[in-house]
């Protein structure tokens, strides 16, 4: 009988890592995205100033994104879990 038990708890833990898996997943596909529209972000501002302004440019970008992200963070509520 303890076997039994044994088998139900592995499935839950595998179920528990393939949903984890995928959220991780699809957070890598959205951090790509974000990283290629930097990329193209900068191309752009740098043929319009030079390559010292552009760099400034997303610097501060991304520190406003980065306050947008923790204002959506902060925003979340917390899990009873």
């Amino acid at each position: 009988m303890w076997w039994i038990v044994l088998i139900v708890v592995a499935v839950i833990l595998l179920v528990g890592i393939i949903i984890v898996g995928g959220r991780r997943a699809r957070e890598r596909q959205l951090e790509n995205k974000r990283q290629e529209a930097r990329a193209k972000c900068y191309e752009r501002v740098k043929s319009a100033l030079n390559g010292r302004t552009a760099l400034r440019f997303l610097q501060v970008e991304h520190q406003l994104q980065l306050l947008i992200d923790l204002q959506i963070a902060s925003a979340l509520p917390i899990s009873s879990r």
